[in-house]
């Protein structure tokens, strides 16, 4: 057979491939902008004819009525990273939630420790020679349809073809669903202010000419992209990346002449951002995707000479701990890429591993202030909560140790850790704190024997 006639022997509508996912299936999703939201509204619509359908996922974009009230009878969501339309279900008990590393988890599909029956995804049409490209998410998927006993794939008009490591042939998969609708769209500036702005400007004052980057979501990583346009030959291996790098690529700031490997290359798992940022990256050859298996194994990150890593952190302690993915005892996000990064960039060669978060949370909401304090009194309806903290709160889980940090920066200034005792580590970062709360930490540290 050709590719034609595999392409055409094994489409089939929406819900007749929804009708084949069975009780007691294990499921995997893709997932970012990739979701293949026509097969998964047939399937929510007929969920209640099913019992005991686990689905594996990432981080999905879009509404999720899959994690609705009540369809966990039905349908089961394991989140290997919690996205905010899953967050009330697994807090609530609903969903459940699998901790672990990015750069690990194709692992845990590859070896059956995670079993997957059906892999459900969304590819773009098939070339010449019958290849798909998994266009705007490689990370995770790629493993997920190698390992599946069966593949489903939304091949639609509108995926971006993705060039590197990013192709799956049109005879690995088993059912067709020809779609024609356009991605959904992030837009990932977010709330730009002045904390945001001065924040950024220190975080790209540590970046050299000729550095790697590797950025995460949000407004502070492309606030400091557009602090980069006086650099020269910048390159990117991430796990994600958005418009922000678009101007710079046209301006000739990240051309990877530099990089000291995939020279010239944007390599990355996955991509987040708007329509312009999926016509820009479709049949480029300068953006090579690769599974996240290889973009965030710390070993292969420190390779790249300069490596500039940019995270953030929801607290951290006067020791150095970072606490990224929960709030306490409450699961908010995951670990995700970050300590893939961090330590690779700490391994390479005039690396730069940068944790950047502001100085403070100011909140307006009762109840969501009531969930920060730590205490059990009633929170004022607006309240300040530092987010350099003495200890991390109860139950808050230790994404990056005390070990593998670097540099902490707010929008006052620059901790350098590396190398420092707890005394200086403690000063440090209670310098960069916000000055309403610097007499408070210091008294914290000497209570705790820091200072």
């Amino acid at each position: 057979m050709n590719s034609l006639d595999f392409y055409n022997a094994r489409v089939k509508t929406a819900k007749e491939a929804a009708n084949l996912i069975q009780s007691n299936t294990h499921l995997f999703l893709t997932g970012n902008c990739s979701v293949p939201k026509e097969v998964m509204s047939a399937l929510v619509a007929r969920a209640q004819e099913l019992r005991n359908v686990e689905i594996y996922q990432v981080l999905t974009i879009g509404s999720a009525d899959y994690v609705a009230k009540g369809m966990e009878k039905h349908l089961r969501v394991n989140t290997l990273f919690i996205s905010d339309n899953v967050r009330a279900a697994v807090q609530e008990g609903r969903a459940d939630f699998t901790p672990c590393f990015l750069s690990e988890i194709p692992d845990l599909f590859t070896s059956g420790r995670l079993p997957i029956d059906i892999a459900l995804i969304q590819v773009s049409p098939p070339d010449e020679h019958g290849y798909c490209s998994f266009g705007v998410e490689v990370g995770v998927t790629k493993a997920a349809a190698q390992s599946a006993k069966f593949v489903i794939a939304e091949v639609n008009q509108k995926m971006p073809r993705a060039h590197g490591d990013a192709f799956i042939h049109i005879s690995k998969i088993d059912v067709i669903v020809p779609v024609d609708y356009y991605l959904p769209e992030v837009h990932m500036s977010g709330e730009t202010n002045e904390v945001t702005e001065n924040i950024a400007e220190y975080v790209a004052s540590l970046i050299p000419n000729g550095a790697t980057l590797q950025t995460g979501i949000g407004a502070i990583p492309n606030a400091v992209l557009k602090r980069l346009t006086n650099h020269r030959d910048l390159g990117i291996h991430t796990e994600l990346f958005s418009d922000g790098i678009i101007e710079l690529v046209k301006q000739g700031v990240i051309n990877g002449e530099k990089k000291s490997i995939h020279f010239g290359k944007i390599v990355a798992g996955f991509m987040l951002g708007t329509q312009a940022l999926y016509d820009f990256a479709n049949d480029n050859p300068q953006i090579e995707m690769h599974p996240t298996e290889y973009v965030n194994d710390p070993f292969i990150v420190a390779k790249n000479d300069k490596m500039v890593a940019i995270n953030s952190a929801i607290e951290i302690d006067l020791t150095g701990q970072v606490c990224a993915d929960s709030i306490g005892t409450r699961f908010y996000s995951g670990v995700g890429g970050q300590i893939d990064f961090i330590y690779g960039a700490s391994r390479s060669k005039g690396g730069i591993p940068i944790i950047a978060l502001p100085s403070k949370l100011v909140k307006k909401n009762l109840e969501s202030a009531s969930l920060l304090a730590s205490s059990q009194e009633q929170a004022p309806a607006i309240q300040s909560f530092s987010k350099i903290v003495p200890i991390l709160k109860p139950g808050a889980g230790v994404t990056t140790s005390r070990n593998h940090v670097r540099y902490v920066v707010t929008e006052h200034g620059i901790a350098d850790l590396y190398g420092k005792t707890i005394r200086q580590r403690a000063q440090a970062l209670i310098n960069v704190a916000d000055p309403e709360f610097r007499d408070e930490l210091t008294v914290k540290a000497k209570e705790l024997n820091y200072i």
